[in-house]
């Protein structure tokens, strides 16, 4: 296979080997199983291999702690091959099988588990990470025939401390993020569609070294609510005076995900959206106020809604900020279910906002909790509204 983009170092691959193999002794695990059908919210394959699933093909990973990881993953009938050593899509990988399964064709769906089947030969103990999220006809196949560990907790908490490597990343990808807004910002004007402003911040991303991700936003006029939503909505032409708010949440070198949004004007605002703009820039600078090491989630959460019900604004009902890396959306989850607590190297996105029909108010940034709290923004985009 040729090199990938941005592949993350031997080191680092062999830090989080070594975490991995730590928290299964502890648990007497023999092997650890996971599978991705895409590379949104699918880090943990890529975490473990550096390679990610797609197009919603199953790749199915299974970790040993004494040798090579097994690979499952879309191919033809009997595939069964041996990476070569100087293989960099396939480190740490000692056999890849191959099986043509879609989940859109219910009679394939077990073919990935019948592989499976075959590579957990003696193992008694397994490990299992959101075993919630795999087929069920696997799920039930390792409860059947192993001791079967739900490890997602435990591994949940490693994955979310970065490391070094990681966090320079993360701040690479929040410059390739500012550049996409930047030149989306020249690109924006009357008579382009909603659809071709998302596309050319793709295109943007793309050429800077990004593989994945969404750029959302709806243009409308001033005193209608500009939200986000998908490429199918996009249709719109917009026209002088419009404003769009735009979500732009792509992945950067080695697959790391950060998220920033932001709202553009064709002209001038109104002082309604300058406010709301203004309060929920406030209403962030009150959640980093909290975001501590050891602070509890549930806690900032339930201080975030107070905060918004103080200024007669709604309680938050969405996710307004969560982990990211290797996924979109990974722990912790600033909310009121959410059990495990901040810690230094943890990797936040914070996006507070409200809708009131006139006004989407939105902003997202990322930031790392460090020893006394967040350190400095990630993102160098100016925090305003931006009219052009």
């Amino acid at each position: 296979m040729p090199d990938t983009n941005s592949p993350i170092s031997d080191a680092e691959l062999e830090r989080r080997w070594s975490l991995a193999r730590a928290i299964m002794a502890e648990q007497g695990l023999e092997a650890l199983v996971m599978q991705a059908r895409e590379d949104w919210i699918g880090g943990y394959v890529r975490w473990f291999t550096d390679t990610p699933a797609n197009n919603g093909y199953p790749r199915t990973v299974v970790f040993f702690p004494d040798r090579p990881m097994v690979v499952i993953e879309m191919g033809a009938f009997g595939t069964d091959r041996t990476p070569a050593t100087d293989d960099k899509a396939a480190r740490g990988v000692g056999r890849v099988l191959g099986t043509p399964s879609f989940h859109s064709i219910t009679y394939t769906v077990d073919y990935d588990t019948e592989l499976l089947m075959q590579v957990l030969p003696g193992v008694r103990r397994v490990g299992a990470l959101v075993p919630g999220a795999l087929p069920y006809s696997m799920v039930a196949a390792l409860r059947d025939g192993f001791d079967l560990v739900d490890m997602t907790e435990a591994l949940d908490a490693a994955k979310a401390l970065k490391s070094p490597e990681e966090i320079a990343l993360a701040r690479q990808c929040a410059a390739i993020q500012d550049q996409v807004f930047a030149e989306t910002c020249d690109f924006i004007r009357p008579g382009r569609t909603d659809r071709e402003v998302t596309a050319f911040a793709e295109g943007v991303g793309r050429r800077l070294g990004s593989d994945q991700g969404i750029q959302l936003g709806l243009s409308a006029p001033m005193g209608q609510a500009s939200r986000f939503a998908p490429r199918h909505f996009q249709t719109r032409t917009l026209e002088p005076g419009d404003h769009m708010s735009m979500l732009i949440e792509i992945n950067g070198p080695g697959g790391v995900y950060l998220e920033i949004a932001r709202t553009m004007v064709l002209g001038r605002a109104d002082d309604y959206l300058l406010q709301a703009f203004e309060t929920v820039k406030a209403a962030q600078d009150h959640s980093l106020s909290l975001m501590k090491p050891g602070a509890a989630p549930a806690a900032i959460a339930a201080a975030h809604d107070a905060w918004m019900v103080a200024r007669d604004l709604p309680p938050e009902t969405r996710l307004y900020a969560h982990g990211q890396g290797y996924e979109m959306v990974e722990r912790p989850l600033i909310r009121r279910d959410e059990t495990m607590p901040l810690a230094e190297g943890m990797l936040l996105a914070v996006h507070p906002g409200y809708d009131d029909g006139r006004v989407f108010a939105v902003i997202c940034d990322n930031y790392m909790i460090e020893a006394d709290g967040p350190g400095a923004c990630l993102h160098k985009t100016d925090k305003t509204i931006f009219e052009l």
